[in-house]
């Protein structure tokens, strides 16, 4: 076998010393009980405090010219918020160059230009260019008022400035801002004291992995894990990656106690804990858990901190934060915690219900959870407003659950959580009704479309194993899930098929926190295959790259390639040790007990043991014998119990022993695919009385929508359309051989003129809604004919990015004084004013006559910024339906 960079014949031998079989293999990879073998690349387990790879990066793509960066005060995210980057065009020829002055804090200038759409996107030769940045204003506040507030609204001292730095998106450059300090190469100076900084940067002609010269790459454990759980089996490779993992999850504990996202994320972020605490964390680290909990709370409710559109409510995951609570509560019996979270998640899910709820679908509004890069999983022509109306399986599971615990807790403390159940109730049966796909055998990804939506079928990973998780498919469909949903080579991606020409990142890749909720899924579930294949991909990331990484690539299983990447990655870190605590222990905490039901696939035979795992006020010695899901006998202190499963007021020093029944479950086999694109999403527009659209690479035939419904099909480029005298959306995706379907194209409205009304308010053009001024704006109208319209507005939010910042403008919509629903008016770019589009739109039932409309802000339209709450408004649009 032929090694890279290593020395081979010693390494080999290291490698077969004590094999004992295969774990997992497949043509892709071989995972042992201490190694992983890829192609030419091997890792191994030295011992359970030490790893050795030799995996090397084959990453080697041509360098884009377009440039995204930031600059830095003391190597800090600080310039300006996330998504508001600079950018800096490249000359294809390569050599040296100078940009634009930038000015800290402040938006591209002019002379940076555009991209030459004529000319090569890539360098054609390596190039040395210098980066400039104006730092007077800053230097001038530090001088005469003794500190500078950052755009980010952080506070510079005179005294604490440290220099500016550079990050970025291409190498050498990266967003690591954790250690950009410590690098001098990204350092600005300022050689003639003009208050101009630079730095000059060397971009070769390929983005590739730098290559160590030291051949292998060894991970030694440093932290001290004396406090936490011991874990040990007979796979030595699993014992060291949990060790790792315990350390890698130590250094992620913030010196305020909370956890940071990972290596290059110091923040803490509202989804990334509360998976990484459901996971795995509670369990382990329950003061750490809590404190990061309570640091995502504001004016007593959950913060949504990132999402589309100016976040809450064109995102609404916010919910795991009930998750990840509901977990520390369970895994400690604090009351007080209990009481304290429960308000918390009432309060914001009463807020959800009034303003993201659909009462129709029954569905809740909002993007997938955790999937919230626009493009990566939404096609192009969806705006923020579009994501907002969209309904997402993940997200839909997570409120489910929300109601369920909130039932739970409401019951604990004495109170009904009557309410609470059947709204749990009514999200579970719309999800079976509405995002379900018995004809393939899984969920689809979510409701999407303009007044008619339709499901995208596409496979959601992550949302198809909460289902699994909580209960929202039942025994039937779960074992369909796992027979039918494409699985590739290096683990479950996190959408199926992908999207072509997006890079990979949230599209064409897998993250191993998904493929631990997977796993844990497939555990619960009995499948065999899809447990072993999780538990394979999780351990060969983790070994061959040496840190539990936050993604890799789908087609490489690489962790070069993918639009960002971090070390130590928390929900990674969390689901590389929920495979030790969910799958082999089968850890499920109840307010009352401590249940256990493991699954140990045959080929990680052998005693398992778990050591000093504190569980309230009892400390826990845990021993698991033998393989299979099915327990042939548990014992506590050397007594048989009835069940696997301690009490809640345990307490003590014990030693719990299970043993399992060596039966092998039979579990449906998966669905292996490799990896698939679906074609390019068609761009129609309406001519004569017909669709048209181009040619679509790789399409045999084209269906045709009509008000989310399918229609027809064709393999023309041309579809009529009939007139009827009402509203309709039409759109069409394009099918290639496989039968994989592009996204719905962007509706195209045929709509006659006499039957849309556009109103503006009363006496005002436009008007500027704030949480201050203009708190409501009226419109009357005499309706002509009795029907069911469609309402929208035209509005301008230039309040941030569409990708990032918090200042989604919300108000509620009333009709003739009665309440009908939330309308939001999501950022549609930084300071793009004079950007104008289109709300939401309600659909209502009017009689005809005269009716009086307003918009309103009340308690619950408060957003997650709590002071920017505005839009302009143009004009209300009123439109029949039928």
């Amino acid at each position: 076998m032929k090694f890279i960079l290593l020395t081979g014949l010693l390494f080999t031998a290291l490698f077969y010393s004590c094999e004992e079989g295969a774990l997992y293999k497949s043509k892709a990879f071989r995972v042992t009980a201490d190694g992983v073998s890829q192609g030419d690349f091997e890792a191994k387990a030295i011992s359970s405090t030490q790893l050795i790879s030799g995996y090397r990066s084959s990453y080697k793509v041509p360098t884009k010219r377009e440039i995204v960066f930031k600059f830095s005060i003391n190597g800090e995210d600080n310039e300006r918020y996330p998504g508001e980057d600079h950018h800096a065009i490249l000359s294809p020829s390569g050599g040296k160059a100078v940009s634009a002055v930038y000015q800290f804090g402040e938006p591209d200038p002019a002379e940076t230009g555009i991209m030459d759409e004529k000319g090569s996107l890539n360098l054609e030769d390596d190039m040395d260019y210098t980066f400039r940045v104006d730092m007077r204003k800053v230097l001038a506040d530090l001088e005469s008022r003794g500190y500078y507030i950052t755009k980010t609204g952080q506070k510079i001292e005179k005294n604490g400035f440290q220099g500016v730095f550079i990050a970025g998106s291409t190498l050498p450059l990266s967003w690591d801002f954790p250690t950009l300090a410590k690098k001098q190469q990204f350092r600005l100076q300022d050689p003639d004291g003009d208050g101009v900084y630079q730095v000059t940067i060397h971009f070769r002609k390929f983005q590739e992995a730098a290559q160590d010269s030291g051949g292998l790459r060894t991970w030694k454990l440093t932290q001290d894990l004396s406090k936490l759980p011991r874990y040990h089996s007979r796979q030595p490779l699993v014992d060291a990656l949990y060790n790792k993992s315990l350390e890698e999850m130590l250094l992620d504990i913030r010196d305020d106690g909370a956890f940071m996202a990972g290596a290059k994320w110091p923040g803490v972020w509202t989804r990334d804990i509360s998976y990484s605490i459901l996971l795995s964390l509670a369990a382990i680290q329950p003061e750490a858990a809590k404190r990061s909990l309570i640091a995502k709370v504001k004016n007593n409710r959950i913060i949504q901190d990132t999402g589309t559109g100016g976040s809450w409510p064109v995102s609404t995951d916010r919910m795991t934060w009930a998750l990840a609570a509901w977990e520390v509560y369970t895994v400690t019996g604090d009351t007080a915690w209990l009481r304290s979270a429960y308000q918390i998640i009432k309060n914001s899910a009463e807020d959800d219900l009034q303003t993201a709820f659909n009462r129709e679908t029954g569905l809740f509004h909002g993007e997938s959870s955790f999937l919230d890069w626009r493009e990566q999983t939404y096609p192009r022509w969806m705006d923020p407003k579009d994501i907002f109306v969209s309904q997402n399986l993940g997200t839909n599971a997570v409120h489910y659950q929300t109601y369920r615990i909130l039932a739970r807790m409401a019951e604990i403390l004495g109170e009904d959580g009557a309410a609470f159940r059947e709204t749990a109730e009514t999200v579970k049966n719309a999800i079976n009704r509405s995002l379900c796909m018995p004809e393939k055998g899984y969920y689809g990804q979510y409701l999407y479309g303009r007044n008619y939506l339709s499901l995208s079928p596409r496979s959601e990973t992550l949302g198809e194993a909460l289902c699994i998780l909580f209960n929202i498919a039942d025994s039937a469909r779960r074992q369909q899930i796992f027979r039918n949903m494409p699985v590739t080579a290096f683990g479950p991606t996190c959408i199926f098929p992908q999207i072509p020409n997006i890079p990979p990142y949230h599209n064409d890749a897998i993250w191993p926190f998904v493929v631990s909720y997977w796993t844990w899924a497939a555990a619960r579930t009995g499948n065999p295959r899809a447990v072993e294949l999780g538990l394979a991909s999780i351990y060969r990331a983790a070994t061959l790259f040496l840190t539990n990484k936050e993604n890799m690539v789908a087609s490489t299983g690489d962790y070069m390639g993918t639009e960002i990447n971090s070390d130590r990655q928390l929900w990674s870190v969390a689901g590389n040790l929920a495979t030790i605590y969910r799958v082999f222990l089968g850890m499920n905490f109840q307010p009352d007990k401590l249940v256990f039901t493991p699954f140990i696939p045959a080929a990680y035979k052998g005693t398992k043991t778990l050591q000093n795992f504190v569980y309230r006020k009892a400390t826990l010695n845990i021993t698991i014998n033998g393989t299979g899901n099915i327990i042939r006998d548990v014992s506590l202190d050397g007594k048989t119990l009835k069940e696997a499963a301690l009490p809640g007021d345990i307490s003590g020093d014990h030693e719990l022993v299970i043993t399992m029944a060596g039966n092998r479950p039979s579990g449906p086999d998966i669905h292996m695919v490799k990896n698939a694109f679906a074609p390019e999403t068609p761009q129609v527009k309406l001519t004569e009385g017909q669709l048209a659209w181009d040619k679509i690479e790789d399409a045999v035939s084209y269906r045709i929508f009509k008000n989310g419904k399918m229609l027809g099909e064709t393999q023309d480029f041309v579809y009529p359309v009939p007139e009827d005298g009402s509203l309709a959306e039409y759109q069409v995706a394009a099918v290639d051989a496989g039968g994989w379907q592009s996204f719905l194209s962007e509706p195209v409205v045929t709509a006659p003129p006499e039957n849309v009304l556009t109103v503006r308010a009363k006496g005002k053009l436009p008007v500027k809604m704030t949480t201050k001024q203009n708190r409501k704006v009226g419109f009357s109208v005499t309706v002509p004919r009795t029907g069911d319209y469609s309402i929208d507005f035209h509005y301008a939010n230039g309040n941030g990015p569409i990708n990032t910042n918090n200042r989604c403008a919300i108000r509620t919509f009333f009709l003739d004084d009665a309440r009908i629903a939330a309308v939001v008016f999501p950022q549609r770019g930084n300071n793009e004013w004079e950007d104008w589009g289109f709300s939401n739109a309600v659909q209502v039932r009017l009689t005809k006559g005269r009716h009086h409309f307003s918009l309103r802000f009340a308690p619950t339209d408060n957003n997650m910024n709590g002071v920017v709450n505005e839009a302009w408004l143009d004009y209300m649009r009123i439109r029949l339906l039928k």
